[in-house]
């Protein structure tokens, strides 16, 4: 840590950090209309009365929240400041996947986000189970496009019930609904 911020108290850094996420989140939203180096403000128009409904929709499902960019933008960003961004990373690369049809693709495409993801100290391991684990990989030796649906739906109930419900508690997006 440089010398200037280990001189500042806590509760200080504690403000610039939750500062330094609200302002993410709005840098990853391009339909506010803000382009960096072009104004100040950020611009409103009629995509950010769209937008604003969207983030309303937020909090009827977390379903709502998958469908929309911008909330996946949101959700990330969240995520990033508990240290659990990687089950929304799993839960995308699981949706991405499924996209995939030629079978030499899918066969790569299973093996990278398995070491990525699933397997026993992964660099970004999923929390899930042992037995779902062990599922997960048997279901590699004949990658489909379903190899990952029972580890992809574990790690989805474990957002909806955990981290989604802190996203709409969090601090950043009451402000956002506040502007919505």
């Amino acid at each position: 840590m440089c010398r200037g911020l280990a001189t500042l108290p806590v509760t200080c850094l504690e403000r610039a950090k939750d500062l330094k996420t609200r302002l993410g989140i709005l840098l990853h939203k391009p339909e506010l209309g803000h382009r960096i180096g072009t104004s100040s403000k950020l611009q409103l128009g009629s995509r950010w009365r769209d937008s604003s409904q969207e983030v309303l929709e937020w909090r009827e499902s977390f379903d709502q929240l998958l469908k929309s960019k911008s909330g996946v933008t949101a959700f990330h960003t969240f995520l990033k400041t508990e240290f659990s961004e990687e089950n929304l990373d799993f839960w995308l690369a699981c949706e991405d996947f499924k996209k995939t049809r030629s079978k030499t693709k899918l066969a790569s495409k299973a093996n990278r986000i398995f070491e990525e993801f699933v397997q026993s100290e992964a660099p970004r391991e999923v929390n899930i189970d042992h037995e779902t684990r062990e599922i997960t990989r048997k279901n590699l030796s004949g990658a489909t496009s379903a190899c990952f649906n029972v580890a992809q739906a574990k790690t989805r109930t474990l957002m909806e019930k955990d981290s989604y419900p802190r996203f709409l508690k969090s601090a950043s997006y009451q402000d956002m609904t506040k502007q919505a």
